[in-house]
Parts: C-alpha cells; sequence; structure tokens
C-alpha cells in the first residue's frame, strides 16, 4: 500500500507506516502540503490492523527536517497574510498534538539536522533515535522567532538549565548530548537504518514488547556527551530571572564557553529571546503538550506583529548578511511585563483537545 504525494512518501511494510519526508534539497523544509500529508496519514493508518508502528524518516543524507518553510513565512508576513501563517503554523501544532497521542508507537529517525518543526514533530514520538551525525536544535531566536511545535516543553523537560540554554543560543547538540538531556531516547550507528527498521517489524509482531528498550539493546551505540561537563555554569547563569540577568551572569562567569554564549545571545532577537526563556520555563512548570502548544501559538502571534521575523530571515536566508536590525537591541529593554501578560491564557485558543470525540485527528 502507498500513498504518494510530491514532497512526501507514505507507505506499509512489514506491518511498518513509513512516512518520508521527501524535500531533500530544502533539507526537507516542511511545507503545509507535507504537514497535511502526514496527518492523513496517521488518520488513514489509525485503524488500520495492518498497521502496527509508524516510522517518520526523511530522504536524503542532510537530516530529517530543519523546520518549517522560513522563505514562505517571510513571504506571507510580508503580503500581510499573518492570520493565514498562524493557521499553518496551527496545522503543524495539531500534528504535533496527534503524534504523541497516536494509538500506535511513532519511531522519529533524527539524523542529521533535526531542527525547529522537525524537532518539534520528531520529539512528540513515543520512540526518538538519533544517529552520531545528528544535530538537535530550536534555533528560532536567531530569526526573531519562538520555539514552537511543542519545542518549548521538550526543552523544558531538559535537566538544569539546558533547556534555556538551547533557547537563547540556537544551539543545536549532538547524539551524546541528545541522549544525556532527554531530547532523545537512544543512539544507532549511522549505517543502522535498515537494521532497526526490520528490528522495529520484528518486535512489533511479539505483544508486550518494549520498543525502546528492545530496539536500544539491539542497536544502541553510545555517544559522549560533550555539553554535560559544562552544566554548572549553565545551571548557574541560566537561573537569572530574565534574559538581561542572564547575560549578566554570563559576563561574569569565568568559563569561555559562556562567554561565547553570551555573545550567541546578544546576537539573537531580544524580544524573541526573553518570550523563548518564559516558554520553556512555564512548559517546565506544567509540563503538559497541550499548554505548552497554545502558549507558542500566542507567542507566534505576537512576534508576527513586530517587524523582527521578516528581518530575521531576510539577514539569515534571503540576504544572507547576518546582520539583522531588531526592533529592540537590548535585553534591558524589552518589556518583561507585557511578554509575561502575552502568555496568559485567551479566550480564542486552539482547542486541540475538541476534534472528535475519540481524539481522531
Amino acid at each position: 500500500m502507498q500513498m504518494q504525494t510530491h514532497l512526501v512518501h507514505a507507505s506499509v511494510h512489514q506491518g511498518l507506516g513509513l512516512i518520508r519526508l521527501n524535500r531533500p534539497e530544502k533539507l526537507n523544509a516542511l511545507t503545509p502540503e507535507m504537514v497535511d500529508a502526514v496527518h492523513t496519514s496517521l488518520r488513514t493508518w489509525r485503524y488500520n490492523g495492518d498497521v502496527k508502528a509508524v516510522v517518520l524518516l526523511g530522504e536524503g543524507e542532510r537530516g530529517l527536517s530543519a523546520g518549517g518553510d522560513l522563505p514562505n513565512f517571510r513571504r506571507m508576513l510580508m503580503a500581510g497574510e499573518a492570520t493565514q501563517m498562524l493557521g499553518i503554523l496551527a496545522a503543524e501544532f495539531e500534528l504535533a498534538a496527534a503524534i504523541q497521542t497516536y494509538p500506535k508507537p511513532v519511531i522519529a529517525f533524527m539524523t542529521g539536522v533535526t531542527m525547529g518543526a522537525g524537532f518539534g514533530l520528531a520529539s512528540a514520538a513515543s520512540v526518538r533515535i538519533v544517529t552520531p551525525d545528528s544535530q538537535l536544535a530550536m534555533p528560532e531566536v536567531r530569526i526573531g522567532y519562538v520555539p514552537d511545535v511543542g519545542g518549548s516543553l521538550w526543552l523544558g523537560r531538559a535537566p538544569g538549565r539546558v533547556g534555556e540554554h538551547m533557547a537563547l543560543t540556537g544551539d543545536a547538540v549532538g547524539a551524546g548530548d541528545a541522549v544525556e538531556f532527554g531530547l532523545a531516547d537512544f543512539c544507532i550507528e549511522q549505517d543502522a537504518v535498515d537494521d532497526v527498521l526490520t528490528s522495529i517489524a520484528d518486535l512489533c509482531a511479539l505483544p508486550g514488547q518494549d520498543l525502546a528498550v528492545g530496539l536500544h539493546i539491539m542497536h544502541g551505540a553510545p555517544q559522549r556527551s560533550e555539553l554535560n561537563v559544562q552544566r554548572a555554569w549553565i545551571d548557574e547563569a541560566y537561573s537569572g530571572s530574565d534574559v538581561a540577568q542572564i547575560l549578566k551572569n554570563l559576563d561574569a562567569s569565568p568559563w569561555p564557553a559562556a562567554a561565547k554564549a553570551a555573545e550567541r545571545i546578544r546576537a539573537n532577537a531580544p524580544i524573541a529571546c526573553e518570550i523563548a526563556l518564559q516558554l520553556v520555563r512555564e512548559s517546565r512548570a506544567e509540563d503538559e503538550l497541550r499548554g505548552a502548544l497554545e502558549r507558542e501559538h500566542r507567542a507566534a502571534s505576537y512576534v508576527m506583529d513586530t517587524p523582527d521575523v521578516v528581518e530575521g530571515i531576510r539577514a539569515l536566508l534571503i540576504d544572507k548578511d547576518k546582520s539583522p536590525q531588531w526592533s529592540v537591541t537590548r535585553a534591558e529593554d524589552v518589556d518583561t511585563d507585557r511578554v509575561a501578560r502575552m502568555l496568559e491564557p485567551q479566550d480564542d485558543e486552539l482547542g486541540l483537545w475538541d476534534d472528535g470525540e475519540d481524539g481522531d485527528w
């Protein structure tokens, strides 16, 4: 059985529903068509007894997905289509919720570049697998945007203040750090994907098997954590109440890596950084995907009303001068009270859990 679109290939093989993102020339950046195709496959396979588990993969050697289609994001904002863009984001958020609540195992291969929306969707899977080349990140603050598609929740679940560090710098972590900080379940060898797929099919045929445990035992390839040795300064510096205080803490730290982190943060959009910080912290406190997605949707609407997203994408991807002119230039000048008010619940939330009595997306 196969369901084909130009940008997503879906098929059933040996009891596995295979979803392959097929836009490798754009690092499998997600378009609305791709999001809809993945969602359609999940709906189709939900009650198909021949499908025991769903697997998410990316075509090409560069990675699972770099996230959303940022040039299109910019075009829509410049055309005054922010409302339509929020609708596209809502579809991505709903897909993340559908993956997390899916009644069958969903296994995501977070190979290579797995960032932004790609990271968010894969993180909602029941089994998350990385490879030695994996680079996981939520780098949205670099374009004046904020972590979304559940990214604030997954960063919030990382131990200590690692989530704040990743959210504010936009830095990626490798396979060892991803497993160490709970962003992935285990690592496999680079060339083991086909063998793991066979093992998934075999394990799904055996009742009562814990996929994550079984696959880890059969294929796990431990990697060293690079960032764990820096936890002391990370946890201390990022305990600041806001981004301005965090920067002061980083400036006072004797660690060279702390100075580099401060430089990174100062290059990012101050408004987006403050929002990202609060998103991660509120998600950590609540630890529930629905609330995280609703806060992220509010935050997305807020930052779209600033010129920062259009400017950030221009500087990073269009003109590539890497010199964005942010609407607010210093963390000290961000209205933190306004950010806090913006993140409060609104009357027009997404209603992600209201789509059918049985949760059928």
